[in-house]
């Protein structure tokens, strides 16, 4: 019988390569600092001098908030506030609130580009009068036109699939850290020289900022109802966290400590850079300016208010733009991404029928979705005519809401799956028989909840442009599942997710093999998804920063069969590979899957190990043959390949739960 390897495939999926907690960390604070550049003028323009009191208490309060994504992560890796809520409240509840989500994210692009084309309108304005003293821009139009071309130019990038590098990312952040710094260093010397008050902890309400609870005499903005008040219209600072729980899945090992370590330093990055730089600016701006001049622009108004001369003023906006803008054009990215991520998400549930799903015949990106989202967010900044303010007050509805379900969601799963095995609980716990009562979780749950629906009296815009959009996606959401029921009861019946899966042809497995350049290689075939042992203890106990994981599956063909001529995985193969993809992303390491075609398998495995010069071949026990039967056939294939004279040697093992045999060739 003629042997032969009739074509190879990579699968080609970001979710198989892990990333650092410092990555990690870049990606979310990409979108979680943003904020840092308008929710201060916000919060300002709502309630008066208080306003940096309650953004510091926001940022602590995001502590909580991230140690609630830390458990939830640590118990759904495909997570996020869809998958949480849908296996606690069910689909309808999560329906819900992943259209709140969604809105947040539609907010996400708009309010960051706005905002970014407003700090540029600025120092263009401030540049531009030394070419032409009469030259003076509409700031506002300036920020929706750069708005619009931001949004379009992502767009185009995401239908493109050009993935933005987690190493763009730390660029950033280290850039932004610079900046921070140095605005730090020139406010101390700044108040050292003018001396400086505390703002007055008083609140003054605007009108707008009041919204319906002018019409309840007995709703008054004091005391409590002042402060919660107050802390909604600050909530909009809390922007990105969800971010987080879509990065976990990249995180690599060992993956609980290392998301550990991000939300340390998200944690810790945001509360000093949103939290302590909007405090300092209240003290080295007067107020008037703050709600006037700088109120969508704070940071770069706090370069103008230092002491110094004008022309090195001037320098550090034009820093601080830079920075803004690096920021802020990065969370209109996240947006596409993150909007992008969950909708699929949703579709892996079969709620969305295959039409949004369409992949783009050349880019193989699920195009109809991005270009959806894209419309709308341009719609929006044309509608809000780049009103910072307004784009705020309605941001906040989708944070808080996405936010609320989320806790509420921990809450009753600690009822509902006592026995989940967390690797980490948000603390101030009870234990009760079985049950770990989550009282700090309710006194979470309680400050979110009041603050949800203070923000839905408050927030006119907000609540009814939230509400509809809400309510328009969950029919659509429900519409759409109706029509997919078929669909949807395979997906429930498989008990799994529908992910769309690349595959990268190559004629060449010297091509393949040559990227493979780590000090040590190991080789493990698979072919059964509910026989992977073999494939959870090596990730369990092998460091793939030296080692090179390779997983392969052997398609095998008989006679005249020939393989695939497309990049499409074929149906009856896609479960071996969505099991591969779940325990990667579970352990966190780094793997290459590769299938071959070829009319013998163990004939395939031993080529492959001989070619990319492997140090372990780990197979799982076979139930037709046995794990000795299996080991001399590998013995035997060796010998046939291995060319003469060679002392090449290869490690081979077979493992299944209560054992394993090793033999060295």
């Amino acid at each position: 019988m003629k042997h032969e390897i009739k074509k190879v495939f990579v699968l080609s999926t970001a979710m198989l390569s892990f990333i650092s907690f410092w990555r990690a960390a870049a990606i979310v604070l990409c979108d979680f600092g943003s904020s840092a550049y308008y929710a201060g003028g916000i919060a300002a323009r709502s309630f008066g001098p208080a306003f940096p009191y309650f953004i510091m208490a926001v940022m602590l309060f995001a502590g909580l908030m991230l140690m609630v994504y830390i458990e939830s992560s640590a118990l759904f890796t495909r997570g996020g506030v869809y998958v949480v809520v849908r296996e606690t409240m069910g689909k309808t509840m999560a329906k819900i609130s992943v259209s709140a989500l969604i809105f947040d994210y539609l907010l996400t692009g708009p309010i960051s580009s706005v905002s970014a084309g407003l700090y540029l309108s600025a120092l263009l304005n401030i540049v531009l009068p030394y070419l032409n003293p009469s030259f003076r821009l509409n700031e506002r139009i300036v920020a929706i036109f750069f708005s619009l071309i931001v949004i379009l130019y992502f767009w185009r990038e995401n239908v493109k699939g050009v993935k933005e590098s987690s190493d763009n990312n730390v660029k950033i952040i280290i850039f932004v850290s610079f900046v921070a710094i140095i605005l730090f260093i020139w406010s101390a010397i700044t108040l050292y020289i003018r001396g400086f008050s505390l703002p007055p902890l008083k609140l003054e309400f605007s009108k707008d900022a009041l919204g319906w609870t002018e019409n309840f005499s007995w709703l008054k903005p004091v005391g409590l109802v002042g402060i919660i008040m107050a802390f909604g219209h600050s909530i909009l600072a809390l922007s990105g966290l969800e971010t987080l729980s879509q990065v976990y899945r990249e995180i690599e090992d060992p993956k609980i400590k290392n998301l550990k370590k991000t939300v340390l330093v998200v944690f810790v990055f945001s509360l000093i850079f949103t939290g302590i730089l909007t405090f300092i600016s209240s003290l080295v701006i007067p107020y008037e300016k703050i709600i006037g001049d700088y109120s969508d622009n704070l940071l770069s108004g706090l370069a103008m208010e230092l002491t110094g001369p004008y022309f090195a003023k001037v320098a550090m906006k034009t820093l601080v733009v830079v920075s803004a803008v690096l920021v802020l054009v990065g969370a209109v990215n996240t947006s596409f991404v993150g909007s992008n991520g969950i909708l699929n998400r949703v579709g892996e549930d079969g709620i969305l029928s295959e039409w949004f799903r369409s992949i783009h015949p050349k880019y193989g990106t699920t195009y109809k979705m991005i270009t959806i989202v894209a419309i709308l967010q341009a719609l929006i900044v044309i509608l809000s005519g780049g009103d910072v303010f307004l784009l705020g007050e309605a941001y906040a509805f989708g944070v808080m809401l996405s936010l609320t379900f989320d806790t509420l969601s921990i809450i009753v799963l600690r009822f509902k799956k006592p026995d989940a095995n967390a690797q980490w609980i948000f603390p101030f716990n009870i234990n009760w028989d079985k049950y770990k009562i989550p009282v700090g979780l309710f006194l979470l749950f309680i400050i979110l909840l009041s603050t949800t629906l203070m923000n839905l009296l408050t927030k006119k815009i907000a609540t009814i442009s939230g509400v509809v959009f809400t309510i328009l996606l969950y029919f659509l959401f429900t519409w759409s599942e109706k029509k997919n029921e078929r669909r949807i009861k395979l997906i429930e019946e498989e008990k799994g997710f529908e992910e769309k899966i690349n595959l990268i042809a190559n004629e060449d497995i010297e091509k393949i093999v040559s990227q493979f350049k780590k000090n040590y290689k190991i080789l493990i075939p698979v072919r059964n998804p509910n026989n992977l042992i073999h494939l959870k203890k090596i990730l369990e106990t092998t460091d793939d920063s030296i080692t090179d994981i390779v997983i392969l599956y052997v398609k095998v063909q008989r006679g005249l069969e020939s393989g695939s001529e497309t990049n499409a995985l074929p149906e009856d193969d896609k479960e071996i590979f969505k099991q591969i993809i779940l325990i990667a992303e579970k352990y966190g390491k780094t793997v290459v899957p590769v299938m071959l075609y070829s009319n013998d398998p163990f004939y395939t495995m031993t080529s492959f190990a001989l070619a990319m010069r492997a140090d372990e071949l780990v197979m799982g026990v076979s139930g037709s043959m046995g794990a000795e039967v299996q080991l001399e056939k590998i013995a035997t294939y060796w010998g046939f390949v291995k060319p003469a004279g060679s002392d090449r040697k290869i490690s081979v093992k077979v493992i299944w739960e209560s054992r394993n045999l090793t033999y060295t060739l």
